[in-house]
């Protein structure tokens, strides 16, 4: 189903740039302006500058960050800080990080992939996503054409077929290595032996892929393809646009973790939480749960974890306890749920949470930020609730590989924001020209 190709991949010249982690960066959709700031004084070449470049007050269209991108990028590779790849190559990265005190490693390989049309089901989305983003992408695409961040997407490998290469390939010593920031490094090998590509490409040949970080990137890249096809319709389906570079994980691989973006809430006046509080009950069996008892967070874990009707835990009407909702009745709930989405959809804590708690009964659109702050880390989103920062916290639970799976095989999609894939591959590593 899937049609995976080799590529010569741009990257950093080792013999140029000798420290990779000062040069690498986040991907643009996790960039704060000062973190923006601090990565242009990090190096000089810091990757930022084409990934997620400033803006300045007096941009135009011939001079904005867009182009400022496109100027970087060649005068690096003039210069020869960033360099082509002699060979074709699928590479493999093994990103190491900390998760829970212990060290973890994610591996991947990237690889181009032939853009498909979602109704084809080859690559199938499991979020939805908003304009913005993509706008943005667009425009990166278009002035320096080419793909800086890779979509990070998963594949099923039952036999173990592509474990198996990838197993031979990290045996040699790596391509390169990213040194240790932020507690994350990178060994990046580059497989270019015929018969392991071969056996990479044929084993996934007859999977689907998955989209678990990156949906705006895959979108941006269809319509840049549905640009380029309308202005060189005599460029055949090998041109380099109808491709886009992907990060491909298993989905038994151990290092992916997936982590529940929780809900917090400001902005809500005191008529309005009353009247939340009240109605809670009519959709909802309430348990308390004291936030200084011994073991809480254990407590509010294995609740979350159990096999039960639908449920979440939230934060901050009283000050003093978690309040454990479960759903009382599912076919009610239903109700209040757009009717096309799946009953797997319908029964996502994400999904109460946005229609049945913020739409129906706060009369909030889960698609407004204003008030509305996602947070990873459940402690710290409790405790802005108690600093006074903000007022309610919804802890949702992760979502699962399987359950991706089950939602993008019924052509559904979950709420935006339903999950993060931890950590970001960073940009930099490897550059896809489409040129």
């Amino acid at each position: 189903m899937a049609e995976i190709r080799p590529f010569n991949g741009i990257r950093y010249n080792t013999d140029k740039v000798q420290d990779l982690s000062l040069v690498v960066c986040p991907p643009y959709d996790v960039i704060s302006p000062q973190q923006q700031k601090e990565l242009y004084h990090r190096d000089l070449h810091n990757f930022v500058r084409i990934e997620y470049g400033k803006q300045n007050p007096g941009d135009t269209d011939g001079d904005s960050r867009y182009t400022r991108a496109e100027t970087f990028l060649e005068q690096w590779v003039a210069e020869g800080v960033l360099k082509a790849d002699a060979a074709s190559s699928i590479y493999v990265d093994d990103h190491y990080f900390m998760h829970g005190g212990c060290e973890r490693k994610r591996r991947s390989i990237m690889a181009r992939i032939r853009l498909e049309g979602w109704h084809r089901m080859v690559v199938r989305p499991h979020e939805c996503t908003l304009v913005g983003p993509k706008s943005d992408r667009i425009s990166l695409i278009r002035a320096i054409k080419a793909n800086t961040s890779p979509i990070l997407s998963m594949y099923e490998d039952k036999q173990h077929a592509v474990g198996g290469v990838l197993e031979r390939a990290t045996a040699e010593t790596p391509l390169m290595r990213v040194g240790v920031l932020n507690g994350e490094r990178h060994d990046i090998w580059a497989i270019t032996n015929a018969t392991d590509l071969h056996e990479i490409i044929t084993t996934l040949a007859d999977e689907p892929l998955y989209i678990a970080d990156g949906h705006h990137r895959y979108e941006s890249a269809l319509v840049y393809q549905r640009e380029q096809m309308a202005l060189y319709p005599d460029c055949g389906s090998q041109a380099a646009f109808n491709f886009v570079m992907m990060t491909l994980v298993a989905f038994d691989d151990p290092g992916l973790f997936i982590l529940p973006p929780h809900r917090v809430l400001r902005g809500l006046n005191q008529t309005k939480l009353l009247e939340f509080k009240q109605e809670l009950a009519s959709f909802f069996d309430i348990e308390l749960l004291a936030l200084d008892s011994a073991g809480t967070w254990a407590k509010v874990d294995a609740w979350l974890a159990a096999e039960q009707r639908p449920h979440l835990a939230m934060f901050g009407l009283d000050g003093e306890n978690f309040m454990l909702l479960t759903l009382r009745d599912f076919e009610t709930a239903t109700r209040f749920m757009p009717s096309f989405h799946s009953d797997i959809y319908k029964k996502l804590d994400v999904s109460l949470l946005d229609h049945i708690i913020m739409e129906e009964l706060l009369h909030i659109q889960p698609e407004s930020e204003d008030g509305l702050v996602f947070n990873y880390d459940r402690v710290d989103a409790v405790q802005s609730v108690q600093s006074g920062d903000f007022q309610l916290a919804f802890i949702i639970q992760p979502v699962r590989p399987e359950t991706i799976k089950a939602i993008a095989d019924v052509s559904d999609r979950m709420p935006r924001k339903s999950t993060y894939f931890y950590p970001k591959q960073p940009s930099g590593l490897v550059m896809n020209r489409l040129v």
